[in-house]
């Protein structure tokens, strides 16, 4: 299990905006804390999984955070975490200018700072609430105990009682959550200033942001001498770090719960993608069986089809939800996602041919596909269906910039491209198996963390779509 999550929460780092390998550091960190606190097995597992799992909400409130603020959400997450921002005063006054609709005229910058200003609070509290709640439900439908789900869900309350979503006081935060939270704040100041500013930052929120007796067990491990040094090789001790009394396997069954419930995570980043991995899923294993693939190979493709997103966690929601076209530099940031879902994916031990054919998704048979230009003969049988499931998912679906076309309108537009660009027999079995690609992506909801976008989000859609 361990192999498995701690390589996903790659994809997490990215939407988070922080450096590589941020869980998996906060990982090593809580570890640590936790056994400078010397506390049971059974509650070190919570913890471990907890740790790395703790982003797991991190894209549900992507689109509604871009959508208050007006610009790049993943850059304005990743400011806030070096920002003290239950201060008033300068620095959380230079991070609101700095953040809310940088470029738009003066007058509706003014509009939106003054309306921010009077909803801090309510605002502050959606964004966080509908992460965690999430974050929670994921953990669940991995197979994670209670313990972690609630650690997750607390992740953001604050020991004064000033945080988010409950405003849970002192040590009504479950301590798995207190030292989660100090953890991830450290790493980000590690990272951002080094070790001495990070440790600071801990001792000067001592008592308003973090339990005392916590920032108390962090000075100690890091007078042992080599914490910091562990952190900067996290990715190498994390695997060892999983507790072997109450480990958890990563059985099949297990393997296929994850990769449903990351397609969530995916999918949940903007509201014109909410099932766009299980609608992929659906398609590609409805041709695979078409095509009478064996049923590992299916497997293979369904997993791939789920998890062939990853990367887009990568892109802000100030161009995936854009309604109008794309600029070149825009464009450029949407062509490198196929790369860092091959990047996370190529880290899961046996997940070798998986990657490959997950980051194909976007190659063409003629070589103008993205991001490696693959000729037609690197191009394997899986991943030309996923090329294929790709395109007609996304055809079929609402975009930003148009609304879904019609079935006829969708085959007609990809006959096309075959056989050129797409392989012509799998186009061949798609157009025989919609039926039963619908069923599939059906299925796939219903065990799926997936939900409608809300509805001031398919409000703001149509209003999208009017106006192109």
């Amino acid at each position: 299990m361990s192999e498995v999550i701690s390589a996903l929460s790659f994809a997490l780092d990215l939407t988070e905006g922080q450096p590589p390998g941020h869980a998996v550091r906060c990982c090593v960190l809580g570890m640590r804390i936790a056994a400078e606190l010397r506390l049971p097995p059974g509650t070190q597992a919570d913890l471990y999984y907890a740790l790395l799992m703790k982003d797991a909400g991190c894209s549900t409130n992507a689109s509604k955070m871009f959508q208050m603020l007006g610009m790049d959400e993943i850059k304005a997450k990743r400011d806030v975490k070096t920002t003290d921002w239950t201060k008033t005063g300068w620095e959380s006054l230079h991070y609101a200018l700095d953040h809310v609709k940088p470029n738009a005229p003066f007058l509706e910058r003014m509009r939106a700072l003054i309306e921010m200003a009077k909803n801090q609070k309510q605002n502050a509290h959606d964004l966080v609430a509908v992460r965690c709640e999430r974050g929670a439900q994921i953990a669940r439908r991995i197979g994670l105990r209670e313990a972690s789900a609630e650690a997750i869900h607390s992740l953001d309350e604050l020991w004064s009682g000033i945080g988010q979503p409950e405003g849970r006081r002192g040590k009504e935060i479950p301590l798995l959550s207190r030292i989660m939270n100090l953890a991830q704040n450290v790493d980000v100041f590690f990272m951002t200033y080094g070790p001495r500013e990070a440790l600071d930052m801990a001792r000067k929120r001592s008592g308003r942001w973090f339990d005392p007796e916590v920032v108390k067990a962090l000075e100690s491990a890091a007078m042992r001498g080599d914490l910091w040094e562990s952190m900067s090789h996290a990715e190498d001790l994390v695997v060892d770090l999983e507790p072997r009394q109450d480990w958890l396997a990563a059985t099949p069954e297990t393997i296929d719960n994850i990769c449903l419930a990351f397609a969530g995570v995916i999918d949940a980043k903007s509201p014109f993608t909410y099932r766009h991995s299980t609608g992929v899923t659906g398609a590609a294993v409805a041709m695979a069986r078409t095509l009478s693939l064996p049923e590992s190979e299916v497997t293979t493709i369904r997993r791939a089809a789920l998890l062939h997103d990853a990367g887009k966690l990568s892109v802000s929601n100030a161009i995936l939800d854009k309604p109008g076209n794309l600029t070149g530099d825009e464009w450029s940031v949407v062509k490198r996602h196929p790369y860092y879902t091959y990047e996370i994916l190529n880290r899961i031990p046996g997940f070798g041919a998986l990657s490959e054919i997950a980051a194909s998704h976007h190659e063409k048979l003629d070589g103008s596909g993205y991001f490696r230009n693959l000729p037609a003969e690197r191009m394997t049988i899986p991943a030309r269906i996923l090329v294929v499931a790709d395109i007609y998912d996304a055809l079929a679906a609402k975009r930003p910039y148009r609304d879904a076309l019609p079935l006829e309108t969708v085959l007609g537009i990809m006959q096309k491209d075959a056989p050129h660009a797409i392989d012509a027999t799998c186009f061949e079995a798609l157009k025989s198996s919609v039926g039963a690609a619908t069923q599939v992506t059906e299925d796939l909801m219903r065990l799926s963390l997936n939900v409608q976008p809300p509805d001031e989000l398919e409000a703001k859609k149509r209003a999208s779509l009017q106006a192109v």
